[in-house]
């Protein structure tokens, strides 16, 4: 797990540490040792943690004139033991709502499993952004059954297209026309 990087080829674009509204402001990275680590794997050092022990971040991107954000995942999300949701609430979209984002795209390829507890902050933070939406792309089919069987797609929108874009060979405006389609076609 050490040699997957947080997506870097938007870095001309939009860093984290350097954004002001962002929560990982001024964050310095350790580019000497591996600083991280999920139970005995150790996570390249830029990745962001924002409290949790098994599921770390990295905002690719935020755009607060149109309200949107893509952010990318690794780890275990494990909402039953950690209470990880809690954490992202709390730490990072309280933050990013705060400063005017409303819509988020959440890169899930890297979550290796998902455990459930309620779905109380789900819904929290899908009342939070009224007029916006949430919506994962590119996750694990085994993941995304976890958050179906728990009910968490009534909040975090899933599947179909979203779990084909291809993300990477894009702009940060490419991906976020792309998923709100997407996302304008299951909300209308």
């Amino acid at each position: 797990m050490h040699e997957i990087e947080p997506y870097y080829r938007w870095r001309d674009d939009y860093i984290a540490a350097e954004d002001e509204l962002s929560p990982f402001y001024g964050t310095e990275y350790n580019e000497f040792e591996f600083d991280k680590q999920i139970y005995n794997f150790l996570l390249h050092p830029q990745w962001d943690n924002f409290g949790s022990s098994t599921l770390y971040l990295k905002i690719l991107y935020a755009d607060y004139n149109r309200g949107y954000t893509i952010i990318e995942l690794i780890g275990e999300w494990n909402d039953a033991i950690y209470n990880d949701i809690m954490l992202l609430k709390r730490e990072v979209i309280d933050i990013m709502v705060n400063a005017g984002i409303s819509k988020f795209i959440m890169i899930g390829e890297n979550v290796l499993n998902f455990h459930a507890s309620d779905d109380c902050y789900y819904e929290e933070w899908f009342q939070d952004i009224e007029d916006g939406w949430i919506a994962g792309i590119n996750f694990r089919e085994h993941v995304l059954d976890e958050f179906k069987s728990s009910n968490i797609d009534y909040f975090i929108n899933f599947g179909g297209a979203l779990n084909h874009v291809s993300w990477r060979n894009q702009k940060p405006l490419q991906v976020y026309k792309a998923v709100e389609e997407q996302m304008t076609k299951r909300l209308y």
